[in-house]
């Protein structure tokens, strides 16, 4: 009983814990991370990037003897998750070498889940709904986790857009100014030129 009580505080706690990291990659450079997993349990990968040039980046995922799991290139967004075959330090990089100039900013998560481990007194009718009960849990904390990074890459979504459309709307400000600036020279040409074409000669 005691058991139990300690994976649901504990499952509760992690996702009210886990947060999102920001990392600023330079131009021409990558940043790598490493992760350490016990075999059987999951290893969910979620990035998007904030900031920077085209919002890409490259990304590549490689077990512990250094065979690459997953590979993206120029990819704004994503999300993967794995089971760990293995012990080890699981390594994950972004990699922002396309970009001569623009650094990039990406937020990122990575979540290792819960390993199963069988008690020896599982199964037995006392304790079944015991199991029930932390395996709720476990699902609870999971899909907690699941919504609450969902709001933060929505609030990232949500900057870049704002950001676009500020940028946006500067540019038709400066656009329609730059119309009237010409719409009154060419008025003023107008004028000057009619104004001339009226005008009364003298001859002395």
């Amino acid at each position: 009983m005691v058991y139990h009580q300690y994976s649901i505080l504990l499952a509760l706690s992690l996702a009210l814990l886990s947060n999102a990291y920001f990392i600023n990659i330079d131009a021409s450079s990558e940043e790598c991370f490493f992760e350490e997993v016990v075999k059987d349990t999951s290893l969910t990968l979620t990035f998007e990037v904030a900031e920077g040039g085209f919002l890409d980046i490259d990304v590549n995922v490689m077990g512990p003897h250094g065979e690459s799991l997953w590979s993206k290139e120029r990819e704004s967004n994503g999300k993967f998750t794995i089971k760990a075959n293995t012990d080890g330090a699981y390594k994950y990089c972004f990699g922002n070498k396309m970009s001569s100039m623009t650094p990039k900013m990406v937020m990122f998560t990575m979540e290792t889940g819960e390993k199963h481990v069988i008690l020896e007194d599982e199964g037995k009718d006392g304790d079944e709904s015991h199991n029930k009960l932390a395996q709720a849990v476990r699902s609870l904390s999971e899909a907690l986790l699941g919504v609450k990074h969902e709001q933060e890459f929505m609030e990232v979504r949500e900057r870049v857009h704002r950001s676009i459309n500020d940028n946006t709307n500067s540019r038709v400000v400066l656009w329609a100014f730059f119309e009237a600036l010409v719409l009154v020279a060419m008025v003023l040409g107008q004028i000057y030129y009619l104004k001339r074409f009226f005008e009364v000669r003298r001859v002395i």
